[in-house]
Order: structure tokens, then sequence, then C-alpha cells
């Protein structure tokens, strides 16, 4: 198991967090997301995921990691 965290740009509200954790979340192997729209941190906790894999779910959502 690992945990991962990423600074994602233009979160600004709640509804920013559930999307990226939505999107993150749909990720094979992502057992657990935690998003802070105003720390614009997200931590990610799984096995056999990317920075790929999240930086396409942040970029679905309408984000990009920064």
């Amino acid at each position: 198991m690992a945990t991962k965290n990423y600074t994602v740009e233009g979160m600004t509200c709640g509804h920013c967090e559930m999307s990226v954790k939505e999107e993150i979340g749909e990720i094979t192997g992502v057992t657990s997301v935690s998003a802070d729209h105003t720390t614009g941190q997200v931590s990610v906790e799984g096995t056999d995921f990317n920075d790929e894999q999240v930086s396409a779910a942040v970029a679905e959502a309408g984000y990009k990691l920064v």
C-alpha cells in the first residue's frame, strides 16, 4: 500500500474536492482519496496506480497537477 500526495491547481470549493476525489477514486488500485481545496493538497492511497493516471483523472475533473 502506498500513499502519494499531490498539489492540484484550481480547486476552490467543496464541489471541486468532490469532483477530484470522484475521478481519482475510479482509478484501479486506489483505495482512498482525500482532498483539501484550501491547500490544494490531495492524498491518494492504494496499490498499482501511477502519477500519469492521477494526472489524467485530475484533468478529467477539470483541474491540473502542479
